[in-house]
């Protein structure tokens, strides 16, 4: 192996607090087992099996990122990257593109003359085409699997408003989405005015993120389905929320709530006129491995149903019970569009500043009882959809990701949460941003499409919550004022040598995000000027991020809720997508190394950790020009890969073709043409 000797441990020095270029870089080029170069250190030994890391990698009108007009960084094709160590003394990487059935028609779509009227677009944090539907971009996080019937694990790839996929781990192509069109209800489905969204060929499935998995003896994977109402998504439009807010303490919404006929009259006739069925549904959805799915209407003690006000981004799984979250990652009508409404660069920062609410200061999380899942099943494709009781339970700060525990001691649940605080991680840096300090000067055009600071330290949390009574038994928030900064990625041993799920959690290891003069901007800084947990003054945020705090990957011991090890990189340096890879004889949830995709300027380099010394600096750095990562995101690993074996595969023209007879010839002729080929 080449090893590039101009490059030590000991020049990793502070660089200009510059937020660096490369982790807003990538191209949709594919490449197969390209050896990493050591640029410093040693590689470990016990190194073993494959790390899978996703990023959003641009679309196939722009080949690449960063985009020219500066849409969000986390709408793209998602590209998947496998780090192999099964060769002693060498790292290699492949990476491929996801491709299920809407990419080859985005494809297409840009290319033919005859179905350029349908192509996609870019619009905010999603991918549509206001004919064919939504783009399922599965540039998220991934899920290993294994069920009874496996001889090895499976992986599934995921997206938050799509269907997870499984995916060949050794080809890094896609195999078969879980559940049908037919068994998953989209959020669009009953939708016919102004646009024909029943006869979307590629429907607005949401989901999540992180569904979860329990590595029991007959393993099961737990996901959702749901949708928001028509009223819920306006109210994710900040000047509508703050007229309802207005409302609630006037005589008005008194006198509304007592005119209950009035209100049914009219959700009568917006239906009737706009032929749109005004609720909002969640779904459980179960899934064995080879059969239907199964899935169960959420409702609460008093029959309504649970109401989702932003995204369940991430779930979790104990042996009793399934946790959901409504997340901190708002989707609304705020970030379904480009913001570009009138090309006045003050006119739209004004109608953005009115449009963006901050996200819900609270969590809100709903508990199901597993065994009330098995008393009924009915399959998906059943009409008749069992009902199935979750408890809520708000507690203080919001949160994007969060674990739970397996094991149920005395019937309580143990969550670890990272709050995100006064954070807005579904917003992106526009061309008409300033900075917060200066409003006569704009962010520099390289920051377009990335996320804004956080306005607040983050905390980190646990709590016990008794699963029955939903009642909060136990918390502890901790902060330190230069390791949590936008704290959100996540990993940790999740699985024993056995395979089975860890019982407790002991240690997590988080990564924060930092701070970074380029992106407090005003908009941000305005968005959370009331933010009702603020710990940190917000004079003094100003100056924090003048002067910059750089990323850190730390180790939470979660019975002391102590940062027990710590590494602060060096101005100037952004990590992500940190994995925890066991060693081969690992006895402990800190015997093995994490390992994480870290960048500088115009360069990005994976560097691998001692998991139990993590202040003692990375052990190796490896580099390839060919690697080019871009914003990666969730990672996981597998001990081995091999070719895709089960049975369950649901045939890509039974899937879509009743949707697509519902369309014109045109695009039935895209189907059979351009989308169908590549299935068969």
């Amino acid at each position: 192996m080449e090893i590039i000797s101009r490059y030590s441990t000991s020049q990793i020095i502070d660089l200009p607090h510059r937020f660096p270029k490369s982790s807003v870089t990538a191209n949709q080029e594919e490449f197969d087992r390209v050896k990493l170069n050591i640029v410093c250190g040693t590689l470990p030994d016990d190194l073993q099996g494959h790390i899978f890391i996703v990023a959003p990698g641009g679309s196939v009108d722009s080949e690449g990122l960063p985009y020219p007009n500066g849409d969000a960084l986390l709408n793209g094709d998602g590209m998947v990257f496998r780090l192999d160590f099964d060769r002693k003394g060498e790292i290699s990487f492949k990476n491929r593109i996801v491709k299920p059935p809407d990419y080859y028609a985005d494809k297409a779509t840009q290319e033919n003359d005859y179905s350029k009227k349908y192509r996609f677009g870019n619009h905010g944090i999603a991918r549509y085409s206001f004919t064919l539907g939504l783009r399922n971009q599965l540039n998220t996080a991934f899920l290993p699997m294994k069920f009874a019937q496996d001889s090895e694990e499976r992986l599934l790839i995921t997206y938050d408003a799509g269907r997870p996929y499984e995916i060949d781990t050794e080809i890094l192509e896609l195999v078969t989405p879980v559940g049908s069109n037919q068994e998953l209800r989209g959020q669009l489905d009953r939708l016919k005015f102004p646009l024909a969204a029943f006869k979307f060929p590629f429907k607005s499935i949401l989901s999540t993120g992180h569904p979860a998995f329990d590595y029991s003896e007959e393993g099961q994977l737990v996901t959702v389905n749901y949708g928001r109402s028509i009223g819920n998504l306006a109210k994710s439009i900040r000047l509508i929320h703050e007229i309802e807010g207005f409302l609630t303490k006037t005589k008005i919404t008194s006198f509304l709530k007592s005119s209950k006929n009035l209100v049914q009259r009219s959700k009568n006739w917006v239906e009737e006129k706009i032929g749109v069925e005004l609720e909002d549904f969640t779904y459980l959805v179960c899934w064995d491995g080879a059969s239907e799915i199964q899935r169960w209407k959420l409702v609460l003690p008093d029959g309504l149903p649970v109401k989702i006000e932003q995204t369940i981004h991430q779930m979790g799984i104990s042996k009793d019970y399934v946790v959901i979250m409504d997340t901190a990652y708002t989707a609304g009508f705020p970030q379904l569009t480009n913001g570009n409404f009138t090309r006045n660069k003050k006119i739209d920062a004004l109608l953005k500043a009115l449009m963006e609410r901050p996200a819900c200061p609270d969590s809100s999380i709903y508990i199901i009882r597993r065994t009330d899942l098995k008393t009924t099943k009915y399959s998906a494709s059943n009409k008749q959809i069992p009902e199935v009781l979750a408890r809520k339970v708000v507690i203080p700060l919001q949160a994007a990701h969060f674990l739970v525990e397996y094991d149920n001691p005395q019937g309580n649940i143990t969550l670890h949460v990272a709050h995100i605080c006064a954070m807005q991680v579904s917003a992106w840096i526009s061309q008409y941003d300033v900075f917060a300090d200066n409003l006569d000067e704009s962010v520099p055009s390289y920051v377009r499409g990335v996320e804004h600071n956080e306005t607040d330290i983050s905390r980190m949390g646990r709590y016990t919550i008794h699963g029955e009574t939903g009642k909060a038994l136990e918390s502890k928030i901790i902060a330190a004022l230069r390791r949590t900064w936008g704290v959100d990625l996540f990993t940790y041993l999740d699985r024993i040598s056995t395979g089975k799920t860890v019982g407790q959690l002991e240690n997590i290891y988080w990564s924060s995000f930092g701070l970074w003069p380029e992106l407090m901007t005003k908009f941000i800084y305005d968005l959370y000027k009331d933010y009702k947990y603020q710990q940190i003054p917000r004079e003094q945020i100003l100056n924090l991020a003048k002067k910059g705090i750089s990323p850190c990957l730390f180790r939470l011991h979660t019975k002391s809720m102590e940062i027990a090890d710590r590494y602060q990189f060096p101005k100037g340096y952004m990590m992500l997508s940190p994995q925890f890879v066991p060693r081969s004889d690992s006895t402990s949830s800190t015997h093995g190394y994490i390992i994480c995709a870290v960048y500088f300027g115009d360069r990005n380099e994976v560097w691998i950790f001692d998991a139990n010394h993590l202040a003692q600096g990375p052990l190796c750095q490896l580099h390839h020009p060919s690697l080019q990562l871009g914003f990666t995101l969730h990672t996981a690993w597998l001990r081995e890969i091999t070719k895709h074996k089960a049975n369950y595969k649901i045939p890509v023209k039974k899937d879509y073709q009743t949707l697509v007879e519902k369309n014109n010839r045109d695009i039935q002729k895209l189907f059979e043409e351009e989308i169908y080929p590549h299935f068969e």
